[in-house]
């Protein structure tokens, strides 16, 4: 029987595991869409049991290489490689993972008349933000787009002023999601108040900063306790700065979860904790927590507001007395913390990955069409 199915090649130039929020949402996002055909394109070693969310999974072989004096050579064999596999693949459309990192632009210098749609993911933007070839790079790839996909309307600004306002009628907003149907919230007690058990999740590095909840913790009235799970460069400065501030036994750090382990200790907690100051693209940990009924206290950036709306307690980026006052709010009040948890509940379901792989199918129809 021939497959019908609409034949789309994505990928991400990375192991091919679990290893990140990108990768989990590649792998749920495409794992949902039954309706496309997915070719996708990583790096070895690939976990046997992630590829099977891709009708098909091919190791790139050009040797990786980081921005410095040899990036251009390597695009260079980068772009060589997968044009080759544009021709055997044939795909109807591609997916680019990225806007202006090396597979993104291998895609668009070899896409020909095949068009591409690209999503942005954060790191993408925040490194065109830093550097002008960085920009140059995203230019041309958004310019081989017939769409760009951002995750919130704060990204999306963002990327239309790094492009000089020259995409605009290409942009478009599609929210990420999470598999909800995965998710699942423990009983809690109807009354109580008193000290968090308090969880954060993520990259241990500066636009993080979990340094301001390590610090939070100091100026708290209750002694609440905070589990900081993941890796990162500032791990060993922030054990160091707990244990300058007395709070060791208030201060527990686990290394990175998979997502299976970490959605199943998210329920064990009272609250998620999110700290990140700078630019965040969409803060899929931040559905997670919330369809796990934590209510969320979170740092009041534009994208992040958009996507919580009322359904957590907002505090200045970077200021771990503003966090500290949020968390003793929830602390306090235990009506309050049950409505919280309410309205986390209900902000989670908006945020299902099989509307964001309906959406995504639907631009993809409109722009082959």
């Amino acid at each position: 029987m021939t497959d019908s199915r609409l034949n789309v090649l994505t990928g991400i130039n990375r192991t091919s595991a679990p290893s990140s929020g990108s990768m989990n949402l590649v792998s749920d996002l495409y794992g949902a869409m039954s309706e496309i055909h997915t070719t996708f394109l990583g790096r070895a070693p690939v976990d046997q049991a992630w590829m099977a969310a891709f009708d098909r999974l091919i190791t790139l072989s050009t040797t990786k290489r980081p921005q410095g004096p040899g990036f251009d050579l390597y695009v260079d064999e980068l772009t060589r490689e997968v044009g080759v596999l544009i021709e055997t693949i044939q795909p109807a459309a591609i997916h680019a993972q990225y806007l202006g990192f090396a597979l993104s632009l291998a895609f668009a210098r070899t896409a020909g008349s095949i068009p591409i749609i690209t999503t942005a993911h954060g790191p993408d933007v925040m490194a065109a933000e830093r550097s002008a070839s960085e920009r140059e790079a995203m230019n041309e790839v958004a310019a081989a787009s017939a769409a760009v996909v951002a995750p919130t309307f704060a990204l999306a600004d963002r990327i239309d002023r790094l492009t000089g306002r020259r995409f605009t009628d290409r942009l478009t907003v599609i929210p990420w999601g999470i598999r909800l149907s995965d998710a699942w919230v423990r009983d809690r007690p109807d009354t109580g108040t008193g000290p968090l058990s308090l969880v954060h999740a993520g990259r241990l590095d500066d636009n993080k900063s979990t340094i301001t909840a390590v610090e939070a913790l100091a100026l708290t009235d209750q002694p609440h306790h905070l589990t900081v799970i993941g890796n990162g460069t500032l791990r060993e400065h922030l054990e160091q700065r707990a244990t300058e501030l007395g709070l060791r036994k208030r201060i527990h750090f686990d290394p990175f979860l998979p997502r299976v382990e970490l959605w199943r200790r998210l329920p064990t907690f009272d609250a998620f904790v999110f700290t990140t100051k700078g630019l965040e693209a969409f803060g899929l940990v931040l559905i997670e927590a919330q369809a796990h009924g934590l209510p969320v206290a979170y740092s009041d950036l534009p994208g992040v507001r958009e996507l919580l709306g009322n359904a957590g307690v907002p505090y200045t980026p970077g200021d771990p007395h503003s966090l500290a006052v949020a968390l003793d709010e929830m602390g306090r009040d235990f009506h309050r913390h049950k409505d919280l948890t309410t309205a986390a509940l209900n902000n989670a379901r908006r945020y299902d990955i099989t509307t964001t792989g309906r959406r995504l199918r639907e631009l993809t129809l409109r722009v082959i069409s």
